[in-house]
């Protein structure tokens, strides 16, 4: 081509790819044959991650990485998938893999997952062997045989991996037909989600049938599918964990606590018994990119009622509004009051939601008042939605006279 630029090798190329493919046909090394298998009943069920971000499904308008994982039941075809924030890990392969046993009732005698080189990612040699050794104890609490595809083999991991475009395929229709890919929240995604694949096992019911006969029992309660660690709430009103900072109420300051960390939430517990529950966080490029922060307004709003100008420079600031119609209220009072004064309003705002219940109700007030361009009035506001106090009830006490005690003594003890 560079001797002769204006000359097409098209033909010519296509003729020598022909011919060295028929070389290579009749004197070419020999090459891979796939050995096509049967799988009877109950025999196995798969296991996978795939990455949901080509449905680009939005929550209340905002882009929602995260992945989905998928099991099915490799004779009848019956499916589980759920949807993951978090990346792979045990603890989202576990949950998962029991919640979809759970839901089908039974247990296959094989579990066939990828080389789960993804939720070893970034782990030190002993956690990895930790993780095995869970997977394996998981594995043998249902008395199923863990196996796994060869790294790099793609075809071994076939029957899942058709599954995941086929289950992409009808959640992108569904959501088309739906008219709109957002979610007021991600339990409106799970929920559609369910839909879809319900949809798909009751097309399945009688191969299930057929399957569910040569299923073996669950056991009698299902397996640790958490995380654990230890926290020490700090005077900062909360706790770090995994570059996440959390707000717990502040009674605990000064506690440990036993944290379980599931994919989605983390039980807190002290001294055995639980205390709160918190929705999980995870720290900006998998911990790359610094701290995150999970606040819950009503934890810290008692002292930071005492100390509003703390609000200004806070940390987390941006995290401690509810909704978005308080971060938007403190733009406008930040940009149109002193600094003191706009921290007083908005403290005194949060505390009122608080402390009357009307978070959702004011919300709704502030908007309305920013959107005829005006400020909110803190005194107007309270007076609005303080709600009257209950009377204290007038409790009368009738004081008996002394002598009528006399009649709790015995007649020997009169004598006496």
């Amino acid at each position: 081509e560079q001797r002769h630029p204006g000359l097409d090798l098209t033909p010519a190329r296509r003729t020598l790819e022909r011919r060295i493919r028929l070389w290579k046909a009749e004197y070419g090394p020999e090459r891979e044959v796939i050995f096509r298998q049967d799988h009877p009943p109950g025999r196995q069920g798969m296991s996978d991650f795939f990455d949901a971000r080509d449905l680009k499904v939005t929550i209340s308008g905002n882009p929602s990485p995260h992945l989905i994982y998928h099991f099915a039941l490799v004779y009848s075809g019956w499916e589980h998938a759920e949807v993951v924030l978090g990346g792979e890990s045990f603890t989202a392969l576990a949950c998962g893999l029991q919640n979809a046993l759970w839901q089908l009732g039974g247990v296959p005698h094989e579990h066939r997952t990828d080389s789960l080189s993804a939720a070893f990612a970034n782990l030190e040699q002993d956690a990895q062997e930790d993780l095995r050794t869970r997977y394996a104890a998981l594995c043998a609490d249902y008395q199923m045989e863990p196996t796994r595809n060869n790294r790099g083999v793609a075809h071994e991991n076939g029957s899942i991996e058709s599954r995941h475009g086929h289950l992409k395929d009808r959640l992108d229709q569904a959501l088309q037909l739906r008219g709109t890919r957002d979610f007021a929240s991600i339990e409106d995604w799970r929920t559609f989600l369910a839909q879809i694949v319900g949809r798909h096992n009751a097309r399945r019911r009688d191969a299930l049938r057929i399957e569910a006969e040569h299923l073996r029992p669950l056991p009698s309660r299902r397996s640790c599918d958490y995380d654990e660690a230890t926290v020490l709430v700090t005077s900062s009103g909360g706790f770090v964990l995994r570059k996440v900072f959390y707000t717990v109420p502040s009674r605990l300051i000064g506690h440990s606590l036993r944290a379980r960390i599931f994919d989605d939430r983390i039980d807190l517990y002290l001294a055995g018994q639980p205390i709160e529950t918190l929705p999980r966080g995870r720290a900006p490029d998998r911990g790359r990119g610094g701290h995150d922060h999970v606040v819950n307004y009503r934890h810290v709003i008692h002292s930071l009622r005492t100390k509003p100008h703390a609000l200004a420079n806070l940390v987390y600031r941006d995290k401690l509004f509810p909704r978005s119609e308080y971060r938007r209220c403190w733009d406008a009072l930040e940009g149109a009051l002193p600094k003191a004064a706009a921290c007083r309003s908005m403290v005194g705002l949060l505390w009122l939601a608080h402390d009357q219940a009307c978070e959702a109700e004011l919300a709704a007030t502030l908007t309305g008042i920013l959107d005829g361009q005006g400020l909110p009035d803190l005194r107007d506001l309270q007076e609005r939605f303080q709600r009257p106090g209950k009377e204290p009830a007038d409790v009368v006490v009738d004081i008996p006279q002394p002598d009528t005690y006399d009649d709790l003594l015995t007649a020997r003890e009169m004598a006496a």
